[in-house]
């Protein structure tokens, strides 16, 4: 199996990347979510699903192990293929991927185009346990504290608590050490 590829980025899209190591030039599928991390680097590493079918030979890359992890998880359940894990990682984060499972989310993985009712339903149910304890304290991120005082300001200022909870961990995902005041500020351009 392999692990990862490190090289040159030679070619990007937000559906592929082509790597070149060591002259060799290894072409992946990407999530949008991969295409953000690196479409501004010269040298990448990426981690590497792979798919062996009698046909073909597919590789997908993924800026973080954490994507990869999710990845793996999504394609575990029954009716979630390749392509559809990949949709949803390009939708979603892995982080809201990972929240909406933990919280039983259906509208937002029925959010995803492709993703019915039932099939966000299945991936609730059979994931829901999956998510290891490493995985469930990423949910709640950033300082708990900071971010459940921000949330209840919110609630207290008449924003749904569904909303104000994306809208929190929007801001504490590109600021995860942030105190409850900018948490709040920055928290208002997500729910205005």
């Amino acid at each position: 199996m392999i692990e990862y590829l490190k090289g040159s980025l030679v070619e990007i899209s937000p559906t592929y990347a082509i790597v070149d190591v060591a002259g060799v030039g290894y072409y992946m599928n990407i999530s949008l979510f991969t295409f953000e991390q690196v479409k501004d680097k010269k040298d990448v590493k990426l981690f590497v699903h792979q798919v062996i079918r009698e046909d073909s030979f597919t590789l997908y890359g993924f800026a973080t192990k954490d994507e990869r992890d999710i990845f793996r998880q999504l394609i575990s359940v029954s009716g979630i293929g390749a392509a559809t894990a990949r949709l949803m990682l390009s939708s979603l984060s892995p982080d809201e991927v990972r929240t909406a499972i933990v919280t039983g989310d259906v509208q937002l993985i029925k959010s995803v185009k492709g993703i019915g009712l039932k099939t966000a339903q299945r991936i609730i149910v059979d994931l829901k346990d999956k998510i290891d304890s490493r995985s469930q304290e990423a949910v709640v991120v950033g300082s708990g504290s900071n971010r459940n005082e921000a949330i209840e300001a919110l609630v207290v200022l008449g924003f749904s608590r569904k909303a104000v909870e994306k809208a929190v961990a929007k801001v504490l995902k590109t600021n995860p050490q942030a105190s409850i005041e900018y948490i709040i500020k920055e928290s208002f351009k997500y729910l205005t």
